[in-house]
């Protein structure tokens, strides 16, 4: 009873603190910004008939974190921030912000983003309807020029044939 009695309390709440708490000490470490040793380990030791060689090889190694993208170390840049703004936590803070987007931000812009597309398909589905519309207006236009030309009469009652003829004869034309 004594081992249930040193162990009671570490259930699943326990556990799930233990893992944060895991999680928050890797994001210190991660976030931790100590100069490394690389850099500072042979300043003031170089021997003086190989001090060339080494001040080409620390260069070698600025140029490849250069063409990486880390041209400044860490802490240059905390200082630049802090020299720039009165509040350093404040440029600190923006910087985070436009890194990472919150997700109602995102969710701002899929919302745009999903409306733009509605609207653009509403004015081509308007564009096209006004297309059609315009084209059965044409076309019921000259069935009616169609209809009155081979509808005309005579004075007698009988129907023209001298419109009829020509009427067909400019269709001719047309397709020829």
């Amino acid at each position: 009873s004594s081992l249930f009695l040193m162990f009671s309390g570490r259930g699943f709440a326990f556990r799930r603190k233990q893992k944060i708490e895991k999680q928050y000490r890797r994001l210190l470490k991660k976030r931790r910004k100590v100069p490394s040793q690389q850099d500072t380990q042979f300043t003031d030791t170089y021997p003086e008939h190989l001090k060339h060689l080494y001040l080409a090889e620390e260069e070698r190694l600025k140029k490849r974190r250069r063409t990486t993208g880390d041209s400044e170390s860490p802490e240059e840049k905390l200082n630049k921030a802090v020299d720039t703004c009165t509040f350093p936590c404040r440029s600190v803070v923006t910087e985070r912000k436009f890194k990472k987007k919150t997700s109602n931000q995102k969710a701002k812009e899929e919302y745009e983003k999903i409306k733009a597309e509605r609207d653009r398909k509403k004015e081509e589905a308007e564009e096209r309807k006004q297309q059609r519309e315009e084209a059965q207006r044409l076309y019921k236009q000259k069935k009616m020029e169609a209809f009155k030309i081979l509808s005309k009469k005579t004075k007698k009652g009988q129907p023209n044939l001298n419109l009829q003829v020509e009427f067909l004869l400019q269709k001719i034309q047309q397709n020829a």
